[in-house]
């Protein structure tokens, strides 16, 4: 199967390849975060995709109730696990904690708190399916993976320890931007995982049989 993962730039390339039925390959679309929602739903409007996303920290705090919080269509994968095409995905949302006021920003501490909420699940997922997760995706990267020495773009600690539990066999990312001086770096196989930086957008072939 094939996945459009799209992450931090919108790429105005992408507008005219849905429109002209270039994704009908395409079973899923995944965002990474830091994406106008309107490219979102346009992505998974035009190209008939089911779009599964995690917000980042330029996005707006998500509220059910508030439609600009959200990206219409599709699943905010933050703290959630679902199933979808026989694939196990698990969402972690936001970055570390930069600004005081910064909306979808968290202490390594607090990480590690939110990502107790996916354990029953993960759990679940193991005893009906015999593993854990399939697709990990996230807004930043893990600690000393893809990340860099800013304050604003270091990995989340918590995110290494949930790939060495949950075993994922793909982990997407974004919030670190990859461009063509350093495409061969963006991919880093991490105890057993293949680690993507996805920004700006990557079409990925998997086997999931």
């Amino acid at each position: 199967m094939k996945i459009l993962a799209v992450s931090d730039e919108v790429v105005d390339r992408l507008y005219t390849l849905a429109a002209n039925n270039h994704f009908d390959d395409v079973n899923l679309l995944i965002g990474c975060g830091d994406l106008p929602y309107e490219y979102l739903e346009y992505l998974l409007t035009i190209a008939h995709l089911p779009l599964y996303y995690v917000p980042g920290n330029h996005d707006p705090r998500f509220q059910e109730e508030v439609s600009d919080s959200k990206a219409e269509g599709g699943i905010n994968l933050d703290l959630k696990t679902v199933r979808s095409n026989d694939l196990l995905l698990a969402g972690v949302g936001g970055s570390i904690r930069y600004r005081p006021d910064g909306v979808n920003q968290y202490t390594q501490a607090q990480v590690y708190m939110r990502i107790l909420k996916l354990i029953p699940a993960l759990l679940l997922n193991r005893i009906r399916y015999g593993r854990a997760l399939d697709i990990l995706i996230t807004h930043s990267p893990p600690f000393g993976i893809h990340d860099n020495d800013s304050q604003a773009h270091q990995g989340l600690k918590a995110i290494n320890l949930l790939i060495r539990c949950a075993k994922p066999v793909y982990h997407f990312h974004g919030h670190t931007h990859f461009y063509r001086q350093n495409l061969e770096s963006a991919t880093t196989e991490f105890d057993g995982t293949q680690i993507m930086n996805i920004h700006p957008y990557k079409i990925i072939e998997i086997n999931n049989d």
